[in-house]
């Protein structure tokens, strides 16, 4: 059997790519589709993920670069890198739900880090979580990045980032040493 490492291409997105990257975020994490897998907010939040809006401004933005990962012709996952000082962010992160669970995201975020270091010389890695993702944090805990207790306001009311169906959603800063 082929691993997933041997059949995966990187590349940055360009904007032909837009429309396909916005429904594989969308898939990933909103609506029925995105029960297929295991990184689904569709309990915790309704309406849209992302928009073509958003995306093309990471792929615009200089110093970020966004991620698209292929396998067989077509896009199955991404993630945004984008340089902040000593550091990078990384945001974005989608497989697509018939492929989670597959290792494929193991593969992405080693490849996120090590863009980060050889590109910027990165020192650490920082991303934000939503706080009650537990079985999310976990498996980003598994790859080495660590809680910091260091929270920041869900954007209640801006309808971009989807319809809150609780009201204790806020982000977690979670760090990792890319050393």
């Amino acid at each position: 059997m082929e691993t997933a490492a041997t059949a995966l291409t990187y590349r940055d997105a360009t904007d032909a790519d837009v429309d396909e990257l916005v429904a594989l975020i969308e898939s990933a994490y909103r609506g029925d589709d995105s029960r297929a897998g295991w990184t689904t907010e569709a309990d915790i939040l309704e309406g849209q993920r992302t928009d073509p809006e958003g995306v093309l401004a990471v792929i615009e933005s200089p110093g970020s670069r966004l991620l698209t990962v292929e396998q067989d012709g077509r896009i199955v996952a991404c993630c945004q890198v984008e340089h902040r000082g000593e550091n990078a962010y990384f945001g974005m992160f989608a497989v697509s739900p018939l492929l989670q669970g597959a290792g494929l995201g193991k593969l992405i975020i080693a490849e996120a880090e090590r863009l980060a270091r050889e590109t910027w010389d990165a020192k650490e890695m920082q991303m934000t979580v939503i706080s009650v993702r537990d079985d999310l944090i976990a498996w980003y805990e598994r790859r080495g990045y660590r809680r910091t207790g260091r929270m920041s306001p869900f954007p209640y009311g801006d309808e971009r980032f989807g319809i809150p169906q609780r009201d204790d959603l806020q982000f977690e800063l979670l760090v990792k040493e890319l050393g």
